[in-house]
């Protein structure tokens, strides 16, 4: 096993890299008392060899391996690559690219939801993970031989499954499938966290302009505070002082203090500066400039049972063709279809369109019907309202 904690080191494994057709990625982190993820070890396999990368140790630099990670030739293998990109994004500012997900493979050949690694190995790899190590602490060191093999299997199985996922994918032509997921997990955008944004996140009733105004200026703040600090937000605030706050919309310390979340103690001066300021920002602003939930409009009566319909043929296309439900269309898309021909939803575009949104508008407007074959469900054609 090829453990590196030295630059020189690092440069000389991503250089013996650099002309492979892929590699294979992943990462061990920790985030339970940080805003931002600390990376701790990176594990990188090639064709043949791989190696765990300490990004603890004292005075190596990353560079060779993110100079690596940007090489386009190459194409980088993950399993559930988004939080691995965050690290890498939020490090570098880059996101690696050409990508390939495991994951999202999976799902495209039939492996289930959100497809785990372990099962995924077991299936492609014929191999098992041992995962007694899963939990652990990630940032301290030394770390045993045991949680660096465990760590690095994560990569040396990868290849195995990611050689038997391209092979199905040509054969079955559904390569540009993943196109889209990838398409999302390699966009900067997604990866950008907007403080101005962050009161989405927040779950609460009602939709007072000026309640939400306060609410999206105390949340951007909290935001800002937290990355700044590097604590998680609910160090800063939790929601609910938050909603709190933004409720009573308090001017002054002695305000603040008599808030029910906050109490007699306060927050301290300064988090008491930020709030305080927050909430005077947030009553400023114009009310017609105060933001507004969208809320969704109502489904129309009586398409429920349209809706089941839809479940039905989703779960049959789905068997059908060895692919994910998750992947191909979600109930709020089965919901819309029903109200709407022409919704805004992925199922009735590209390839889901012609696998699954195509025929529940047939069968929206009569001409399918879904019946029973004994124990399979079967589409029949319907001319003039009966079957053909």
């Amino acid at each position: 096993m090829i453990t590196i904690t030295e630059t020189e080191a690092l440069a000389a494994f991503c250089e013996s890299l650099a002309g492979a057709e892929f590699i294979t990625v992943d990462t061990e982190f920790m985030r339970e008392r940080t805003y931002w993820s600390k990376l701790c070890l990176v594990q990188l396999g090639g064709p043949e060899e791989a190696a765990v990368i300490d990004a603890l140790a004292d005075g190596l630099d990353l560079g060779p391996l993110f100079h690596l990670l940007n090489d386009e030739p190459v194409l980088k293998v993950f399993h559930a690559a988004r939080q691995d990109i965050e690290i890498i994004h939020h490090m570098t500012g880059t996101v690696p690219s050409p990508v390939f997900d495991t994951q999202i493979a999976g799902m495209v050949c039939g492996f289930g939801e959100s497809v785990g690694y372990e099962t995924l190995v077991s299936k492609l790899a014929k191999a098992r993970i041992d995962k007694s190590m899963r939990f652990t602490d990630w940032s301290r060191r030394p770390l045993s031989e045991k949680q660096l093999q465990y760590a690095l299997s994560d990569v040396t199985h990868l290849r195995v499954a990611y050689e038997k996922l391209a092979q199905r994918l040509e054969r079955n032509g559904r390569a540009p499938w993943l196109e889209e997921e990838i398409a999302v997990l390699t966009s900067p955008s997604t990866y950008t966290v907007e403080p101005e944004e962050s009161w989405r996140r927040i779950k609460f009733r009602g939709n007072r302009p000026r309640f939400i105004c306060v609410l999206q200026a105390l949340a951007a703040w909290r935001e800002r505070e937290a990355q700044s600090r590097d604590v998680p937000r609910n160090r800063v605030l939790r929601d609910d002082v938050l909603l709190d706050i933004a409720a009573r919309m308090p001017e002054t310390p002695e305000d603040l203090a008599k808030t029910r979340t906050v109490g007699r103690n306060g927050l301290g001066k300064a988090v008491t500066d930020g709030v305080l300021a927050a909430v005077a920002q947030g009553k400023a602003v114009p009310e017609e400039n105060c933001p507004t939930l969208k809320r969704s409009e109502p489904l129309p009566r009586g398409i429920g049972p349209l809706v089941d319909l839809f479940r039905v043929l989703l779960k049959m296309k789905c068997d059908e063709n060895g692919v994910a439900q998750k992947l191909l269309a979600s109930v709020a898309d089965l919901e819309q279809i029903a109200a709407d021909d022409d919704a805004d939803v992925a199922a009735l575009r590209g390839w889901r369109r012609e696998l699954f949104g195509e025929d529940a508008l047939k069968i929206k407007h009569g001409a399918l019907a879904l019946a029973a074959d004994g124990t399979k469900v079967r589409l029949i054609p319907v001319q003039g309202g009966r079957p053909a």
